[in-house]
């Protein structure tokens, strides 16, 4: 478990995947935790920097005093990227979570690559509604409307299952207040000016058969975003991440990988990544007339192509590339990735092991010749 102090509070966070890659920041519903996108961060991860946090009063996250907004929620989500040290991510969210998805994006547009919007919307009135369920839950505590809360998130069938009930108990140990707090402002939120302003990438998603957040509040949400996507997750109601978790790492993934007319952007972005900003400026000022048409293709198709798509995470791609590098003798492209790998988060000891195989497969010389490359580059660095 790991804990981070945000505004004044105790956060619970978990933080998935290899460092220095792109960065998902997953927010979770009203009632529920981080632990909801379990399987989302497992199967993101492998490409992915994953960070989750509970919502202040939620899961193992201290209660904050006093009331609050979806913008206060909006802060504490920047705050846990702050603490993180994530300049830009992939914002994601569900119910709340994706109203705070929304606040963020437009408080911090820079900081935001795309969105991922949930089984959400615009706008949940009426207030009333949200400030007599949160006296409910300040007066009887959550068990009173956890019946209701329920049949809304997953299927009846679902609901039976061990996972179904683990998610009640999860629902259960939410505070009161922090559920209360975060219903009222959830009842006061409305996006209807800020998010139509929003210029980012947009997946909107929601369940079949959500009768909290239905598909024709998805359609005006998606239709509220300039070219933003729609995608519904059959047989789902309100947590389909939970019930139908394949579907929507699909949905998710097939968002993420960069499509042909984002390639060239998305291969400078993990090129600068990968091979660090000094040589990726240092290439680029020696382009000519000659190889301009080379590097862009190099840019698009090898980067944004290849390295960005999210199946294989930065590490694995950098061994691969060495192995083949080596195996094939191409020293001065082995040297460039031998470097680059403090940037993927692929070590010496990976290097030492990965030789191995190369020696079996490719030959003792190839595997002797790089390792020597290999040494060199250790000296320099010293």
């Amino acid at each position: 478990m790991t804990f981070i102090e945000v505004r004044g509070v105790a956060t619970h966070i978990a933080v998935d995947g290899p460092p220095g890659a792109p960065a998902v920041l997953l927010i979770h519903s009203l009632g529920a935790s981080l632990r909801i996108w379990d399987a989302q961060a497992e199967r993101l991860s492998r490409g992915f920097r994953v960070v989750r946090f509970d919502l202040r009063g939620h899961g193992l996250s201290e209660v904050a005093a006093g009331r609050c907004t979806i913008e206060d929620l909006a802060d504490d989500a920047l705050a846990v990227l702050d603490a993180c040290g994530i300049a830009t991510a992939h914002i994601a969210g569900v119910s709340i979570g994706g109203m705070i998805a929304q606040a963020l994006a437009a408080r911090a547009p820079a900081r935001t690559a795309s969105l991922i919007l949930c089984d959400t919307a615009l706008a949940l009135p009426p207030p009333e509604m949200w400030r007599t369920r949160a006296a409910t839950v300040r007066a009887e505590g959550v068990a009173a409307i956890a019946d209701a809360t329920l049949a809304r998130w997953v299927t009846p069938a679902f609901l039976a299952s061990p996972r179904g009930r683990g998610l009640r108990t999860l629902l259960l140990r939410t505070h009161a207040e922090g559920y209360a707090a975060a219903a009222e402002a959830l009842g006061l939120a409305d996006l209807s000016r800020s998010t139509p302003e929003l210029r980012v990438p947009t997946l909107v998603l929601v369940g079949e058969h959500d009768p909290s957040t239905p598909v024709a509040a998805a359609e005006a949400l998606r239709d509220a975003i300039p070219g933003a996507r729609l995608a519904v997750i059959p047989r789902a109601m309100h947590l389909p991440m939970v019930e139908r978790p394949d579907e929507v790492n699909d949905a998710l993934l097939d968002f993420l990988t960069p499509r042909d007319a984002y390639l060239a952007a998305a291969g400078l972005r993990v090129r600068t990544e990968v091979l660090g900003a000094a040589h990726v400026a240092r290439a680029t000022a020696a382009i000519t007339d000659l190889d301009r048409d080379f590097q862009a293709y190099i840019t698009r198709a090898a980067w944004g192509g290849v390295w960005a798509r999210p199946h294989l995470d930065r590490r694995t791609r950098s061994l691969v590339t060495v192995a083949m590098l080596a195996a094939l003798g191409r020293d001065h492209e082995l040297a460039l990735h031998i470097r680059a790998m403090k940037n993927t988060g692929a070590s010496l000891a990976d290097l030492s092991e990965l030789m191995l195989h190369v020696a079996v497969y490719a030959g003792v010389p190839a595997a002797n010749a790089a390792l020597r490359i290999a040494r060199q580059i250790a000296e320099e660095a010293r």
